[in-house]
């Protein structure tokens, strides 16, 4: 069975782009998953071995233990698009699906989630327009480069540390010297 067992970096994708022959179409769901039983677009079975916490986008190569190298398509999936009539509305929006830490892709102009019926009446409540469509999913990364996480996942730790040092450069803060009390 083919092992797939790296991503290959950006610059050095970009490069083999045009000569790949192969394609593993996913939806993020599963894009999510760095080890799972995967079928490549020509029905040939795969083993995806990579890297704990990999969340693979749209456009990333994919290197095999047999050195094929894979490209990565997002699959077109049931998704809400929600648009507005001011950029207030759609704001508002993308802050009440922040607070139910729901995963958006943001373009121009419109929000994208996957299709939940709860939330959809949540928009419609807040009097955006909200369409059914069937769409690739890529939604936005963590502020820290990952995707939402908490205390459990494998990678918490190292964005914990990175998200302590951001703090500490902003406000100024020293490890050797204690936090002024106020």
């Amino acid at each position: 069975m083919l092992r797939i067992v790296k991503r290959l970096e950006p610059e050095v994708a970009a490069d083999s782009i045009p000569k790949i022959r192969f394609r593993l179409v996913l939806p993020f769901e599963q894009r999510q998953k760095s080890r799972q039983l995967v079928r490549l677009e020509d029905g040939e079975e795969a083993q995806l071995f990579l890297p704990p916490a990999t969340v693979l986008r749209d456009g990333d190569v994919l290197e095999a233990q047999d050195g094929r190298r894979i490209a990565v398509i997002a699959a077109a999936e049931h998704v809400l698009d929600v648009t507005a009539d001011t950029p207030f509305a759609l704001m508002r929006a993308a802050y009440h699906l922040g607070n139910r830490h729901t995963p958006l892709q943001l373009g121009n102009g419109f929000l994208r989630l996957e299709n939940d019926p709860v939330l959809r009446e949540m928009l419609f409540r807040l009097g955006v327009n909200v369409e059914e469509k069937q769409q690739p999913f890529e939604p936005e990364a963590g502020a820290y480069g990952g995707s939402h996480r908490h205390g459990h996942d494998p990678s918490f730790e190292e964005d914990y540390v990175l998200a302590q040092r951001v703090f500490k450069e902003h406000h100024g803060h020293d490890d050797e010297k204690p936090a002024p009390h106020q």
